[in-house]
């Protein structure tokens, strides 16, 4: 803090915080002054393990304490009931005989935490008795995100969470005729460029300019490690699908083994990677 304080560009608000002071000075000259201020050496950095995705695992896993854990998918978040799907229903069903917890996840969706070994098969059988099965939806509409926007939010300049669903219904069939309805594809969708939805890390995302217009940003990493780029502007749902179906058909042409969507079109020269911040807005 005390760096930032002394070297953070104070003159301009667009280029004050702490990540544009890491990319003017470097990381070594950074490390040296907070050393200076601490008085002595850091450590070396410590190998670790990078996360493989920066979506939900909707398995259900036997964690360390002995009991289970199951991620359901929550589409944008909304717990509610429709003629077709009790989600709301089955979920307090749950809960009346369930005594571990709820957990929400950074991706709108739900765990159901700390399922003891008796409950386990009450749960799953209440789950079935309701429909509530994320095996009922295709990777690309479990890989989808988006923020609440309009009518909700003050700050949308377009849909988000009420029109998402109905462009991945419309995606599906081309995900269907290519063979990709099992394969992992963020989407992400926010009303306005403020990204509440985190649409910068979505192998694609649009981003709102104003009703039914959005821009579309393509080759993000799929771990999270790579911020995507503006692939097209001002583009309405037929230029939407337009531009995404011929580049899903030849993602499922000729991608390599166990190549993501995200490292796809960088790979063919679709789109140029982000590889760091300063270049995001650089053709």
């Amino acid at each position: 803090m005390l760096v930032q304080k002394e070297y953070g560009d104070r003159s301009n608000r667009k280029h004050a915080r702490m990540k544009y002071t890491l990319e003017d000075k470097g990381m070594p000259w950074f490390r040296e002054q907070v050393e200076e201020k601490l008085g002595y050496k850091l450590e070396d950095p410590r190998p670790h393990k990078e996360f493989t995705t920066n979506g939900d695992t909707y398995d259900i896993i036997k964690g360390i304490d002995g009991k289970y854990y199951l991620t359901l998918f929550i589409e944008h978040g909304r717990v509610k009931d429709t003629l077709e799907y009790q989600l709301k229903s089955g979920l307090r069903e749950i809960a009346k005989i369930h005594d571990g917890d709820f957990r929400f996840t950074g991706n709108q969706n739900i765990m159901i935490g700390g399922i003891r070994e008796d409950k386990k098969e009450e749960i799953l059988t209440l789950l079935r008795k309701y429909n509530i099965d994320n095996n009922r939806w295709s990777a690309l509409r479990l890989g989808s995100v988006a923020c609440t926007a309009l009518p909700t939010c003050a700050l949308a300049f377009a849909e988000s969470e009420r029109y998402l669903p109905r462009l991945v219904s419309l995606l599906e069939k081309t995900i269907d005729d290519t063979g990709l309805s099992n394969e992992d594809i963020h989407i992400r969708m926010s009303g306005c460029p403020n990204g509440c939805s985190r649409p910068y890390v979505g192998e694609i995302a649009l981003v709102g300019r104003a009703p039914g217009i959005y821009n579309l940003y393509l080759g993000a990493g799929f771990s999270g490690e790579r911020m995507n780029k503006l692939y097209k502007e001002s583009v309405n749902e037929e230029e939407i699908l337009k531009e995404l179906q011929p580049l899903l058909q030849r993602y499922a042409k000729e991608r390599n083994e166990r190549e993501h969507f995200g490292d796809f079109v960088v790979r063919a020269g679709i789109i140029k990677a982000t590889t760091a911040g300063n270049n995001f807005h650089s053709k």
